[in-house]
């Protein structure tokens, strides 16, 4: 019996064209300005060391930071502290009403009905935990976040790896069997359902295809919970 439910969002709950065509770009427009404006903060900072880090840049470069920043978004890079960046340029778009983020109608209903009916609900995403609260908070379904009882994101782990997978089982203190985990990237999917976990494959586009291990189905509305 599934007692929680772990969703992704970037082409599950939600329209993959809203991230690359939306966020991605307002990001990439509006992330030089914001970190030459807000390098004090130090949510920014701490995020910058890290860039410099990773990439051994130095730390006082702020040009060269924003330019390998740049180049991650432009590649599309999981890099834990450019999330986070993301995040604090998106929130100002939120807050701004530069956007609303996207919603399936048919995961909008779902969710509320899952929620009604006891289960418990999390987000497994790539984006930072911060962005994932902002893009459920700032939807165009309203304020979804009181539907979540937790986030989670690549400070957990790569997606791809079983053993974020157990660490989110040991998080929700729960058998694996009884948690579902939801996503539109099969690897992702296999690394879950390594960890023992029941998995749901979204297709929202394209031929749907069978695998031996996933559920696969193009909505919310048709996922099997027993």
């Amino acid at each position: 019996m599934i007692k929680a439910i772990v969703t992704d969002i970037e082409g599950t709950t939600s329209s993959i064209h809203f991230v690359h065509e939306v966020l991605f770009p307002y990001a990439a427009k509006h992330l030089p300005t914001f970190i030459r404006e807000n390098r004090s903060i130090p949510a920014v900072d701490d995020a910058l060391q890290e860039v410099a880090r990773i990439s051994k840049l130095a730390t006082d470069d702020t040009e060269a930071l924003i330019t390998q920043l740049l180049q991650w978004i432009a590649s599309d890079q999981k890099v834990t502290p450019l999330k986070a960046l993301q995040g604090l340029v998106w929130e100002q778009g939120y807050r701004n009403g530069d956007y609303k983020a996207h919603i399936y109608p048919d995961a909008l209903a779902t969710l509320h009905k899952w929620h009604q009916q006891g289960l418990a609900l999390y987000v497994y995403s790539s984006g930072s935990v911060y962005a994932q609260k902002l893009f459920f908070g700032f939807n165009e379904g309203g304020d979804l976040t009181t539907l979540f009882q937790g986030y989670f994101d690549t400070v957990t782990g790569p997606k791809r790896e079983a053993n974020s997978y157990q660490k989110i089982q040991q998080a929700l203190d729960l058998p694996a069997e009884e948690i579902l985990f939801l996503s539109d990237i099969v690897e992702e999917l296999d690394a879950a359902a390594e960890a023992g976990m029941h998995t749901a494959w979204l297709q929202r586009e394209g031929d749907m295809l069978q695998h031996p291990r996933h559920q696969c189905l193009d909505t919310f509305t048709d996922i099997a919970l027993d």
